[in-house]
């Protein structure tokens, strides 16, 4: 299955403006990758790659004053099946987990674990460890919030969440990570496209999309809150604690977005032929 990926994207700004953009698909996805990734800044402008902690690929720049049109556009390949599903797999003891994980246990700028490791425990203690509890969670998530973009909040954390009774995928995700952590399974925050491939269309605009994955059975296994059911197609663009460790644009200064505009379709091997840059 050939899947296309996008955006088109326009900020504005009073002043030149310092940006880091983690707009790239995830080194991971790099195999995939069959036609070639197109970074386009408007007006043109220097930008300089570096990986951070978590492995992701970023760029920093230097944008003029006045808008700046960030636009890229690739075709990917996937293997067309759902997530996979390890109903067998096991909860590791914390002191059998591989160091790179131990950071996915702590609490973080949206999942703040010491604040709801009791209410998680009143939850979920009764339910077996392993997968069996991570999908317990993702069931009571899924039913205690409501989905509602206008009631999106980006400073709004996992126990608002769980207060408000309402949000956006990501509150879906940083509950659910939360809950995780409160009872030790490490679970890291993902970003990405996640298409309507396989299922009815969704109406409304096409965002990027928020899930998480928990480490069980010695591999990560992704599971979203969310939409709550196996999907096809997610190709990830950076992981990290939460969302403050994979905001796609960090404008270090006051910016006024004005466009976004996000496509994930699936396509036949016509999307190979050479790019047209999209005009304005």
């Amino acid at each position: 299955m050939l899947i296309r990926v996008g955006y088109d994207i326009i900020f504005e700004h009073p002043a030149p403006m310092p940006i880091i953009a983690m707009l790239y698909l995830h080194p991971s996805r790099h195999q995939t990758i069959r036609r070639g990734e197109y970074l386009l800044v408007e007006p043109s402008v220097q930008v300089s790659e570096y990986t951070d902690v978590f492995g992701n690929r970023c760029g920093r720049l230097l944008a003029p004053a006045g808008q700046v049109r960030f636009w890229n556009d690739a075709v990917v390949e996937d293997d067309g099946l759902p997530d996979r599903q390890s109903p067998g797999a096991e909860q590791h003891e914390i002191y059998d987990l591989p160091d790179t994980t131990l950071t996915y246990l702590m609490p973080s700028r949206y999942c703040e674990v010491d604040r709801m490791v009791d209410l998680a425990w009143q939850l979920f203690s009764t339910v077996p460890t392993g997968w069996a509890r991570v999908q317990a969670i993702c069931d009571f998530v899924h039913g205690h919030l409501r989905f509602d973009y206008l009631q999106a909040r980006k400073t709004r954390t996992a126990y608002e969440a769980y207060q408000e009774q309402v949000g956006v995928c990501r509150d879906f995700t940083h509950l659910a990570i939360a809950f995780c952590r409160c009872l030790n399974i490490p679970a890291r925050y993902c970003t990405g496209y996640l298409g309507d491939i396989g299922i009815p269309p969704m109406p409304g605009p096409m965002d990027f999309s928020a899930w998480f994955e928990a480490y069980l059975g010695g591999r990560w296994h992704a599971f979203d809150p969310r939409n709550h059911r196996p999907r096809i197609g997610r190709v990830l663009m950076a992981y990290g604690r939460d969302a403050a460790d994979v905001a796609l644009l960090t404008a270090f200064g006051p910016s006024r977005l004005e466009r976004f505009t996000v496509w994930t379709d699936e396509v036949g091997e016509e999307a190979l032929r050479p790019l047209v840059t999209a005009s304005r």
